[in-house]
């Protein structure tokens, strides 16, 4: 599985917000703001091969060892699963939010 680097700029489809890159040396591939991502990668991270383009929407967290904390997002369109890796700036409170109501 490919890994590309990527440092990009982007706003996010779900809840329109301006999204910088993270400056701590790791990557950003969804809003910290909604934690929504989007399907963009086939491969791997940064590939940007993939055809789908559909909303990723965070549907619960996991742990894994030498990773730590992840955001498990689901595509609304194809259905894929995918965990990415939290930034020291996401909002997870949203997730326990949406626990609560039922929504993930």
């Amino acid at each position: 599985m490919p890994f590309i680097a990527r440092q990009e700029r982007f706003t996010c489809e779900h809840c329109s917000a301006d999204v910088e890159p993270l400056t701590s040396g790791s990557y950003r591939n969804h809003c910290p703001h909604c934690l929504y991502s989007k399907h963009v990668d086939k491969d791997g991270p940064g590939d940007r091969a993939s055809q789908c383009g559909g909303l990723m929407r965070p549907t619960g967290m996991d742990y894994k060892s030498g990773k730590g904390w992840m955001i498990v997002h689901r595509c609304d369109r194809c259905t894929k699963v995918i965990p990415n890796i939290t930034a020291d700036d996401d909002n997870l409170a949203i997730l326990s939010e949406k626990s609560i109501k039922g929504e993930v």
